[in-house]
């Protein structure tokens, strides 16, 4: 059986548990190496036979998860965040579902999440914004014609920016084409719950030079909005508004 399981953002403790579970019976695993802990291979048996996916191609990967099912062994893919997150994963669940080959998908928590813990600030917050772009800026691999960087920021949401770390030049002169200011907060989470976790407050006019300052090149997510503000005017939620009727409770009008 092929597992894909999302590691998580990095923190070892931060798998999910049946995450955990399948690495720990697992013969073989498939690792990203570039952006996995591997202090999450300390789960693993010590008879497990393990593959670095940082130096392997994706028919390279592909062969050892046919071999892993012909031999009738459990193979852990194990991929950073949640895979469905810029993981690559849906080649590979096609050319397994080709060859008629078993698989399950494990989610994971993903670096927006752990980022915005580390930040301790909402993405929604009501009145300020209630939605969540989640994109990456344009450079060797293409985005869609329809979702270029500067028509997305003409929505002024919360955005998080995977994969933009090393083209924060791009990034910044794209949203300021948009709805966003050259104070708007903004931040650069580093390897989010890593040990080595940095953060980064900024405007979104300084965001490329933040970046330059600090050598960050890579493995970093770049998070805009006015959530990120120091005392956001938002408005409070009514699903707690003691005014407010839910399914579940009466409005009281004190």
């Amino acid at each position: 059986m092929i597992h894909f399981v999302g590691a998580g953002p990095g923190a070892p403790d931060l798998i999910t548990l049946r995450g955990k579970a399948l690495l720990e019976q697992a013969d073989i695993v498939i690792y990203a190496g570039s952006l996995v802990n591997p202090v999450l291979l300390g789960f693993c048996r010590d008879t497990c036979r393990i593959y670095n996916s940082a130096h392997m191609h994706l028919q390279e990967t592909l062969q050892v998860m046919y071999a892993a099912d012909e031999e009738g062994l459990d193979l852990v893919r194990l991929h950073t965040g949640d895979p469905s997150l810029y993981g690559a994963v849906q080649e590979q669940a096609d050319a397994l579902r080709e060859r008629g080959i078993a698989f399950d998908m494990t989610p994971g928590v993903s670096s927006l999440f752990a980022a915005a813990a580390a930040l301790e600030r909402e993405y929604t917050l009501p009145g300020i914004s209630q939605t969540l772009i989640i994109t990456r800026v344009e450079g060797r691999t293409p985005v869609p014609e329809r979702e270029q960087l500067t028509d997305l920021a003409r929505h002024g949401a919360s955005m998080v920016l995977f994969l933009s770390a090393g083209l924060t030049d791009r990034v910044q002169e794209a949203l300021l084409q948009g709805a966003y200011r050259k104070d708007t907060p903004a931040a650069i989470v580093y390897k989010a719950s890593w040990p080595e976790e940095r953060i980064l407050h900024c405007r979104l006019g300084n965001l490329h030079q933040t970046a330059l300052d600090h050598q960050i090149r890579s493995t970093a997510l770049l998070l805009v909005g006015d959530f990120l503000a120091d005392r956001p005017a938002y408005e409070n939620s009514r699903l707690y508004d003691p005014h407010f009727t839910t399914s579940y409770r009466e409005a009281r009008d004190s």
